[in-house]
């Protein structure tokens, strides 16, 4: 296998931590098989912004573009109060390379992780897709009488047809291609009554493509309500931008909170970019107890993405074992920080290599 080309962006506060684990893990992983990474560091984030004003370089996205994948870290710093640099960083990235799939699983690995009583780990299994590119974070909109009794704030939300398509037929897709029985769209259409009718009858133009997966819709008040009382009843869930925003949340606490969780963010025809969900955290930052295991599940979602099989292998059965064993941070039960749970994952690796 060709060498991959990997732009690291460590980003701000725990996100320089978790990012440095992920990467030794995926060290760990090479060494096993054999296969190569070239890693190549970018220290774009609050603190070169603040040194130079720049928070991506002129040719910052063509130059990510050059690479396999992108891997970043979490953003935001409050000496930058308005996240200019987090914003031209993430989202820049995000509308420049069309990175139009958010690709977030919601996988328990462990009972003891849930919230919910009663729950069978097989039960939770969900992949949500929330388009990435439209909705209300495109930024348009305004003020008018700012600061004064008589102010308005008006703020867009953008939906196209080629979008909401796109994503919802993405979503069938993977179902298809992962052998998912079931696709739900959730929107709020009973309100927003002209950007999510545009959902709703793309949904059901694209639905009759896939008559072999049982597609249904929620509104996505009553979808929180069910993910929280029935979560075994969703595989597959695809929504607008700001509604995947706010139930990948959701999700990440059935998984055992956002230091769980694991993001890509994909264009099927370039390079994509993957990141966890989690924040930068900046109080937590050097402190060596931020969970990094949303930043090495994400480099797992990373090597599946890029055909490193044995790869995302490998990490994932070193997780569950790290969880098994209770070879955690403090934050979900253990007693480890975050470069010795970095530390067990990658000799674990190691062990099952041989």
């Amino acid at each position: 296998m060709a060498t991959k080309r990997i732009a690291v962006v460590p980003g701000d506060g725990i996100g320089v931590d978790v990012t440095a684990e992920a990467v030794k893990v995926l060290q760990a992983c090479c060494d096993v098989t054999g296969n190569k990474l070239e890693l190549l560091n970018y220290d774009w984030g609050a603190e070169k912004y603040l040194r130079t004003g720049i928070s991506v370089p002129p040719d910052g996205y063509d130059l990510l573009r050059s690479h396999d994948a992108i891997f970043m870290g979490a953003f935001g710093d409050p000496r930058v109060p308005d996240m200019r640099h987090a914003a031209d960083i993430l989202l820049g990235t995000r509308f420049n390379l069309d990175l139009y799939v958010n690709h977030r699983p919601i996988l328990l690995l462990d009972a003891r992780l849930c919230p919910l009583k009663n729950v069978n780990p097989d039960d939770i299994k969900i992949v949500i897709f929330r388009e990435n590119t439209e909705g209300a974070y495109v930024n348009i909109g305004g003020n008018f009488k700012k600061n004064t009794p008589d102010e308005i704030a008006i703020q867009e939300d953008v939906n196209t047809r080629k979008g909401v398509q796109r994503i919802t037929e993405y979503a069938f897709e993977f179902a298809v291609r992962q052998g998912r029985k079931k696709v739900c769209m959730s929107d709020k259409a009973n309100v927003l009554t002209y950007g999510h009718d545009l959902w709703q009858r793309v949904f059901k133009e694209v639905r009759e493509k896939y008559t072999q997966v049982e597609s249904t819709h929620m509104y996505i008040d009553a979808l929180a309500m069910q993910l929280v009382l029935h979560p075994k009843n969703f595989e597959v869930i695809v929504t607008n931008n700001m509604f995947g925003d706010i139930i990948t949340d959701l999700g990440a606490a059935l998984q055992g909170g956002l230091g769980m969780a694991a993001s890509a963010n994909i264009n099927p025809n370039g390079t994509c970019m993957f990141e966890p969900v989690h924040g930068s955290a900046p109080k937590f930052a050097g402190k060596d107890i931020a969970n990094p295991m949303g930043a090495i599940l994400t480099a797992q979602l990373m090597m599946e993405h890029l055909g490193f099989q044995d790869e995302a292998n490998f990490i994932l059965k070193a997780v569950r074992m790290a969880i098994s064993e209770n070879q955690v941070t403090r934050d979900i039960g253990g007693p480890l920080g975050t470069r010795a749970t970095g530390d067990f994952i990658s000799t674990t690796i190691r062990q099952l290599g041989k």
